[in-house]
């Protein structure tokens, strides 16, 4: 069993940064992939980026490409997402995410429908 814990989110003015990071516990994290997925009022939740299980393999959504960067510290069970450039269409929830498929090989994923554990949420506003 997986418990993923967000934190991080907040208020931002146009262009600045947050960093969210997602703690996990569970000793199995480290064999996992994980993702960030988003969701905005009224719309379905996206998946923003996603990492393999030790970090070599990732993606990005084309909508943050170029200014979200997804790591993980294994050693320290934690995922993270560094946010640039933010702007007031990355307003959402965003959840982290882990996947127990495929474990120990160089996939990621990117549908909801593969991701097994699920963390509760932390909000990003963007002002313009």
């Amino acid at each position: 069993q997986v418990q993923l814990v967000e934190s991080g989110g907040g208020l931002v003015q146009a262009g600045g940064s947050l960093r969210l990071s997602c703690a996990a516990s569970g000793r199995t994290f480290s064999s996992y992939a994980m993702g960030w997925f988003r969701q905005a009022p009224g719309k379905e939740r996206e998946c923003v980026a996603a990492i393999s299980w030790n970090g070599g393999n990732t993606y990005y959504a084309d909508s943050v490409k170029g200014r979200f960067t997804v790591s993980r510290d294994n050693a320290k069970n934690t995922v993270y997402l560094q946010m640039n450039s933010l702007k007031p269409e990355d307003t959402a929830v965003y959840y982290c995410a882990g996947s127990g498929r495929s474990i120990y090989s160089g996939r990621y994923y990117t549908s909801a429908d593969d991701y097994d554990y699920w963390g509760q949420g932390t909000q990003v506003t963007v002002s313009s």
